[in-house]
């Protein structure tokens, strides 16, 4: 602990009272006291002899010589301090700390149980949602444990069971997709979590006759079974038809169907010939009816077309012609229906219309569509390097075997002279044929940007269409303060940050113009910082930075502070700030606790930058006690005064001093034991009392004059008739230092 700390504990109150006392004592001190050990009393021997040094509470050894600290936790913490409690030794004393789910009974973190304090059980199910959701909390002495409530099983463990320790928890039942009972489909579902409920109804073919058709999820994880009776629908034979026969697997459930037929020698005189077994158990009625057979349809003959009246009657005749491309080259023509219902046979024979080579057209090609049979047609296609003049390109076969004329003519191609951009030159040998090719070249100045300078003379007799773009040449690429080029041709120009710096804003590219000038980028570089600079610590828990980031960007920054005290190695004091920011400084305050080793990073979580800094809190002031003035005529005046509730405060002991009125003009307080006064120092100044702190409460009385020892100093009686000052002083000791 360095100077200034130790300065910070050295804390001094005064409490001044005036009033006048009765006398009843005096004492004198023999030599033996100087020699005592400074952990030692002076007190009187019990026979009266004189004085002895005594090791003061919490030490032991000779008082002279040597006084060592006593281990008070040696005897174990239950004898000491009481159950479910840990002992710590301290240099001249202790202190206890309840275990783990138990609190002390004076809701203080450490204590000496000689007022009283306990370690009583702390009723953990008093905070909500402890169990988490489904969870029942059960207190225990010392510890709890969770069960689930009805609807909900523990996962990943067994009950009884505690979250933290098992990481076990309560979920929901889930009785996942209920089985359908024989027969039936699912309707509805509310879902598959305990208490849902799932509907059912019969399948297709299938009726409700009775039971229940509704399931329920219950705590066990099971559906409750659905009881709904479904009978199937059946319609029995089907109907009959008269001169029909029936096509039928014999199945009367709905859906089953019966194909209806004529019987032979009768033919179907329309209707429909089907009967379906429908949902209400009936068949549908069929329309089908037959009557006695005649004739039928005549016979069909290849390449041949009839001429018929739609009689099937006996004596019914048919005549045939050939069809169109084809001529009658021998045999009967006539069918007739006769006595047995069929009709005699035609032995009428057609024969195809060929024609003979199609014209022939000077450099054109044809394409034959057929074999030259009437209705065929040949295509004409001017060769390569004609193109096709006439109204017709094509010729087809007719009935009396003759192609049709064609007027087509191909003539020879020639596309002219080309004709080529701005800013470009014609190179070309004068030739037009299909082809032949001309370039178009940039003058001068110019260099081509883009696209095609090549033409080639097509077919159809035109130019192909030329897209080079000649443009301006604009000498050497620009410079950009902190950047570097990293491709650049004769009009475009990449631009980027040279090491070390990033782009602020602005277009990183320069183009050359129209005009032969350059149009500059207007990128910005600027140097590289870290996310997070300029840190430092502002007032001892503020911490302060500059954020190194675009304007508009939004931050996020992580703050976690760790604290640790080497005098005490079980403390650990931590904590986390979250905080989203756009400002360039920023400022966050923590509530660091005092005399703390604490190590604080922040975090820049979108630059994913962290910073570290380190820093030793100091031990802040105590409040001073409260005292109060009063003026008193009494031989026992009572000091009351109010401590702080926090037992581990800096204050070691406190002493109190009785000083005549007369006699005192100055008094040191710096002074260890001593009084300094203007005046030679008289019996009657005197320490009166010295109270260790951590044999107090919150509240102390004591009363001046009682005649008892405290701390090995006699509080005598006060002489009658005096006015005394009454000093009280407030001595800190830190590592044997006060």
């Amino acid at each position: 602990m360095n100077e200034r700390n130790r300065r910070m504990l050295m804390i001094n109150a005064f409490l001044l009272l005036i009033f006048s006392a009765i006398p009843l004592w005096s004492q004198t001190v023999r030599n033996v006291c100087s020699t005592c050990h400074v952990n030692a009393t002076c007190e009187d021997k019990p026979d009266g002899s004189g004085k002895v040094c005594n090791c003061k509470y919490g030490f032991v050894g000779n008082g002279i010589h040597f006084c060592q600290d006593k281990d008070e936790c040696q005897i174990g913490a239950t004898k000491i301090c009481g159950q479910h409690t840990t002992c710590h030794n301290t240099y001249g004393s202790y202190y206890c700390t309840c275990l783990a789910g138990y609190s002390p009974s004076n809701n203080m973190a450490v204590f000496i149980p000689n007022d009283g304090t306990h370690c009583q059980d702390i009723d953990e199910c008093r905070i909500t949602g402890l169990c988490g959701e489904g969870g029942l909390c059960r207190n225990l002495e010392g510890s709890f444990d969770c069960s689930c409530h009805v609807g909900y099983r523990v996962h990943n463990g067994s009950e009884p069971f505690q979250p933290q320790r098992d990481g076990a928890s309560c979920r929901v039942v889930d009785c996942g997709q209920p089985s359908l009972v024989e027969d039936t489909v699912l309707l509805s579902i509310t879902g598959t979590k305990y208490g849902d409920m799932a509907s059912f109804g019969c399948d297709e073919g299938f009726v409700w006759r009775r039971g229940d058709n509704s399931s329920v999820c219950r705590a066990d994880g099971s559906w409750s079974g659905a009881t709904l009776v479904c009978e199937e629908i059946l319609c029995g034979n089907p109907p009959l038809i008269e001169f029909t026969e029936q096509v039928w697997n014999q199945s009367s459930s709905p859906g089953s169907t019966v194909l209806y037929l004529c019987k032979e020698g009768f033919h179907s005189n329309g209707g429909y010939n089907v009967s379906i077994c429908s949902n209400n158990g009936k068949w549908t009625s069929p329309t089908l009816s037959c009557q006695e057979m005649l004739c039928g349809d005549p016979p069909v003959v290849p390449h041949t077309a009839q001429l018929w009246d739609g009689s099937f009657t006996f004596g019914s005749t048919a005549t045939y012609y050939c069809k169109i491309g084809f001529y009658h080259h021998d045999g009967s023509n006539v069918s007739v229906c006769a006595e047995n219902g069929y009709w005699t046979l035609p032995d009428i024979l057609c024969k195809e219309i060929i024609c003979s080579e199609p014209p022939f057209i000077d450099h054109a090609n044809m394409q034959l569509e057929g074999k030259q049979r009437v209705g065929s047609v040949v295509y004409y296609q001017c060769e390569e390097g004609y193109y096709t003049t006439g109204l017709r390109n094509y010729s087809e076969c007719g009935e009396n075997g003759l192609w049709q004329d064609v007027d087509l003519l191909c003539e020879e191609v020639n596309c002219g002279p080309p004709t080529c951009l701005p800013n470009t030159k014609l190179l070309w040998d004068g030739s037009s044929t299909p082809g032949s090719v001309a370039q178009c070249a940039c003058v001068d100045g110019f260099y081509q940007e883009s696209g095609n300078n090549l033409s080639t003379c097509l077919k159809s007799g035109v130019w192909g269409e030329i897209s080079v773009k000649c443009k301006a040449e604009c000498g050497p690429v620009p410079f950009l303060a902190h950047s570097e080029v990293v491709w650049h041709n004769r009009s475009t120009v990449v631009h980027r940050c040279a090491v070390g710096y990033h782009s602020w804003r602005g277009t990183n590219m320069s183009l050359c113009s129209g005009s032969g000038l350059w149009v500059r980028a207007t990128l910005k570089c600027i140097e590289i910082k870290p996310p997070i600079n300029q840190l430092r610590l502002h007032n001892g828990h503020c911490l302060e930075w500059k954020a190194e980031k675009y304007e508009e960007d939004t931050e996020f920054y992580k703050v976690i502070y760790l604290g640790s005290r080497d005098y005490l190695k079980s403390f650990l004091d931590k904590g986390r700030r979250l905080l989203r920011s756009k400002d360039d400084w920023l400022r966050v305050c923590l509530k660091l606790l005092p005399l703390t080793n604490y190590s604080i990073s922040i975090t820049a979580v979108k630059a994913r930058f962290t910073a570290t800094i380190t820093t030793n809190t100091s031990l802040t002031v105590p409040p001073s006690p409260v005292v109060y003035y009063t003026e008193l005529e009494t031989p026992v005046p009572t000091l009351r005064l109010k401590r702080s509730p926090n037992t581990l405060d800096p204050i070691s002991f406190y002493q109190i001093f009785v000083l005549p009125v007369e006699k005192t003009l100055l008094f040191d307080c710096s002074s260890p034991r001593s009084l300094n006064s203007s005046i030679t120092q008289s019996p009657a100044e005197y320490m009166t009392a010295q109270l260790v702190v951590q044999n107090l409460t919150t509240d102390v009385n004591f009363t001046v004059g009682d005649g008892f020892l405290y701390g090995g100093f006699y509080n005598a009686p006060l002489e009658s008739g005096n006015t005394y000052f009454i000093v009280l002083r407030v001595i800190s000791q830190w590592k044997t230092v006060s």
